[in-house]
């Protein structure tokens, strides 16, 4: 077909962005199109916040400065659900970006890179001989899915969410605070546990607030979601009242489907990219994104095995995100407890090592070695002998 797009991307925000510019990056004669339902700007719930990770993330694709006007918080505050309290200033700071800016920057930056834009919503996506057919009329050498944590891409092509238990849903708004204000706070809550509030300034005088819980704690509150959301919001954080409240799913990592089918591949939240202990995935978003335009610009030719993008996509996943998710999965697991996460608070209060390695895995991709696992296990199991 002379008119089959190499690839289409469905999602405007930063999983889809990432792809659009990394695909012409790629092959600047690639005809790349970009539909998203909502036009741009736009708001979206989100805690706001953009790591140093997904700033190297930004560079790669050629945007360093996307985001320099915006003040750097160096600063972190993390207190466990036992009170155990960590103040410290992270190996690199990080960046609180409202989406509406954000992401419709990234948009404006796909178009400049000559990809074309499209408000559009997809309805039916159907594989052919070598190639999808998007809404029985836009044939593409594949596709794409970055349209977020209800991806209407994933359910067309038959790729089930992630189940309830490895969902979270959490309430975001916007606070008054001094224009000094730069500390990021995490404030965690034992009742309904795993459960925490968030503070994280802008810079502007403003800070994005909010307050996320699993799905099945919600669930067993027996009351509405509206009123535990935000009743937890203002009980945890009640000296920053909150405007503008939205809620939203967060579909974690833990629980993530098969990254794809066929010529269709999943990134950023569709894909359930979402890290489990703190609910980053900006940076997962930027990464699944690039890394998914890569499969499909080495194996997306017409006429190439049917499983050559999604095959490219799961090795690339493998060696950049493998043994972090691994990791992120136990430590999910043994967060269970909330007595191991005073413990490792506890150690990150008086370990810079341990305070920067929990930044890493939980705002990047990092990893955690024997020797430090070790240590907070050991602290973990003292405070249990302590308690009896």
């Amino acid at each position: 077909m002379d008119d089959v797009w190499d690839v289409v991307i469905v999602g405007g925000g930063p999983a889809g962005s990432a792809a659009a510019l990394r695909a012409r990056q790629l092959r600047p004669d690639a005809r790349v199109l970009l539909l998203d339902k909502a036009a741009f700007p736009r708001d979206k719930a989100c805690g706001d916040g953009i790591a140093a990770h997904a700033r190297v993330e930004l560079a790669t694709l050629g945007l360093p400065d996307l985001i320099a006007d915006y003040r750097p918080t160096s600063r972190l505050s993390v207190v466990s659900p036992g009170g155990a309290r960590v103040l410290a200033t992270v190996a690199r700071p990080n960046h609180v970006v409202p989406r509406k800016v954000f992401d419709a920057r990234l948009v404006e930056a796909v178009r400049a890179a000559g990809v074309e834009v499209r408000h559009h919503r997809v309805r039916s996506v159907d594989a052919r001989d070598g190639y999808v057919l998007v809404d029985g009329a836009i044939p593409a050498r594949a596709v794409i899915a970055a349209d977020g944590a209800n991806s209407a891409v994933r359910r067309l092509a038959g790729i089930p969410a992630s189940p309830d238990g490895h969902t979270a849903i959490a309430v975001r708004g916007y606070a008054d605070v001094p224009a000094d204000d730069d500390v990021q706070l995490i404030a965690m809550q034992r009742e309904g546990w795993p459960a925490y509030a968030w503070s994280f300034p802008v810079g502007d005088g403003t800070a994005n607030v909010g307050f996320g819980m699993l799905l099945p704690g919600l669930r067993a509150t027996g009351l509405p979601g509206r009123a535990v959301l935000h009743g937890r919001l203002a009980e945890l954080l009640p000296h920053l009242p909150a405007r503008d409240l939205r809620a939203h799913h967060l579909p974690l990592s833990t629980g993530r489907p098969t990254p794809g089918a066929g010529r269709v591949l999943l990134a950023g939240d569709a894909g359930s990219f979402i890290n489990p202990l703190t609910g980053e995935g900006i940076y997962y978003a930027l990464l699944t994104g690039r890394l998914a335009a890569e499969a499909v610009m080495q194996y997306g030719e017409q006429g190439g095995h049917a499983q050559g993008p999604l095959r490219a996509y799961r090795r690339k996943l493998r060696k950049a995100l493998g043994r972090h998710l691994l990791t992120t999965d136990v430590l999910a697991f043994a967060s269970r407890s909330p007595g191991f996460i005073d413990a490792a608070i506890a150690t990150a209060a008086r370990r810079g090592d341990v305070f920067d390695l929990l930044v890493d895995v939980g705002l990047g991709a990092g990893t955690v070695p024997l020797p430090l696992a070790a240590a907070v296990v050991r602290r973990w199991l003292l405070d249990g002998v302590r308690r009896r």
